[in-house]
């Protein structure tokens, strides 16, 4: 049986999957980076299982998550996304979603990515983190404080440094694989010999 990180519940499938394959891999892509920054938002005040089983949900109602057409729906998409019970129904997390594609895109006119904006936060080189324990988990740090005061301050909403944090781990800006975890150190032999600034989009 494989040794996991410490919050991974091992009763279900789709955890376990999402954990092996995909959480603390380095994203250097936009349309994903969208995808997570969409999926964090949207999980405020809840668990993340409950966002990743409807991921698809998200992933139907937001366009497949390409930024452009999500940036450009309505105030009449909002009233209809209010009755899809495949995603979170808050209007605010809607109609956040909407605003936070057009500021994505801001980013994306002014960097050439938001890949190249967001990484820029830790100088284009993963955080591996000791995490021994779970006490050694963070729920913030001071790079996810800065973080998430420049997306305020370009106009993302339902960012803040935990949930910033939340997206840093996934994403793969920080590596907070469990020490005695299978994947801290296959998630690092993937980006060990590459030149992230260089890789991204």
């Amino acid at each position: 049986m494989c040794t996991r990180c410490l919050w991974v519940d091992q009763s279900k499938p789709d955890y376990i999957e999402y954990h092996d394959v995909e959480w603390g891999v380095p994203v250097m892509d936009d349309q994903t980076l969208f995808e997570f920054i969409t999926l964090e938002s949207a999980q405020a005040g809840l668990s993340w299982y409950t966002i990743l089983k409807k991921r698809q949900g998200y992933k139907n109602a937001f366009h497949q998550f390409r930024v452009e057409d999500v940036a450009l729906m309505t105030e009449a998409d909002v009233e209809r996304l209010l009755s899809n019970t495949d995603i979170i129904r808050n209007r605010l997390k809607i109609r956040a979603t909407i605003n936070n594609a057009q500021a994505f895109i801001k980013v994306q006119q002014e960097f050439g990515s938001f890949a190249r904006y967001q990484w820029q936060f830790v100088n284009f080189k993963v955080i591996v983190n000791d995490i021994a324990s779970k006490e050694d988990y963070l729920a913030t740090s001071d790079i996810s404080i800065i973080f998430a005061k420049d997306l305020k301050m370009r106009g993302f909403k339902f960012l803040g440094p935990t949930t910033i944090y939340a997206h840093m781990q996934a994403c793969g800006m920080v590596n907070d694989h469990d020490n005695g975890c299978f994947r801290k150190q296959e998630v690092i032999d993937t980006y060990l010999d590459m030149n992230i600034e260089e890789h991204l989009t």
